[in-house]
């Protein structure tokens, strides 16, 4: 074969490859470009659709779901508030489905005009200037140290126990509390909206008092006052809800 032949060969397999890497690549660019109606998020709180479908799709590629599948495959969040991780997955090639593990928020104290998130076991987590619906504020203890990832630093580590019980509480029984009050005297109050729970300070029967909650609030929807459970009515449940006077 001659020289000459061999190189006009060579060059048009060459080209051939060229051709068909560019053609794979605008098939890839092209056929997994999303739809932006066919974008889902799951699992969202602190953040709306949007916002966490913008933090996704952002920076180059960030419209193609091929590239955004193995970008979010098993990743940990490090630089976004109270998110954990996000999970993309690709129910066809022009949709997406974004899943939001946000971290597990018990509560938050305010410290230094910042919105201080602590976790189930009482460290903390995130330092906000924003106001997170759906986390109780939890108020009147004094913390001497409030510092990211370490635990909440207070005087009273029996009050803080109890803080922590009740927030587990509050999230077992599917409850929305506010804000969690320790009076002087050990008592704690709970403030739902227009409604104040007095548990009192008997710790021993704090479970037994909230499991009957959800049952109390629901008929007293609309009416502002406060919900005496001071004592626990082992007999029939029975306790006073003084009605603010007008």
């Amino acid at each position: 074969m001659r020289r000459g032949t061999r190189l006009i060969i060579n060059i048009v397999v060459g080209l051939a490859i060229v051709a068909g890497i560019l053609g794979g690549i605008y098939y890839l660019l092209t056929a997994y470009r999303i739809d932006p109606e066919k974008v889902t998020v799951e699992g969202n709180k602190h953040y709306t659709s949007k916002q966490i479908s913008d933090m996704v799709m952002e920076g180059p590629l960030g419209d193609n779901s091929l590239i955004l599948s193995w970008k979010y495959k098993n990743k940990k969040i490090t630089d976004v508030p109270f998110v954990d991780s996000i999970s993309v997955s690709v129910p066809t090639k022009d949709s997406i489905k974004i899943v939001v593990f946000e971290k597990a928020l018990a509560g938050y104290v305010k410290y230094l005009d910042r919105y201080m998130y602590f976790d189930k076991d009482g460290y903390v987590v995130e330092s906000s200037n924003v106001l997170t619906e759906g986390i109780p504020q939890v108020t009147g203890i004094a913390f001497n140290s409030v510092e990211i990832g370490k635990k909440l630093g207070t005087g009273d580590g029996e009050y803080f126990s109890r803080t922590l019980d009740i927030t587990k509480l509050m999230d077992k029984y599917d409850l929305s509390v506010d804000r969690i009050y320790f009076h002087d005297e050990g008592e704690v109050t709970l403030y739902f909206g227009q409604v104040r729970v007095s548990l009192g300070s008997d710790i021993n029967h704090i479970e037994d008092k909230v499991m009957n909650l959800p049952f109390f609030l629901d008929r007293l929807q609309g009416h502002s006052g406060v919900l005496h459970m001071e004592e626990y009515d082992e007999t029939n449940g029975m306790y006073i809800f003084k009605e603010d006077s007008n």
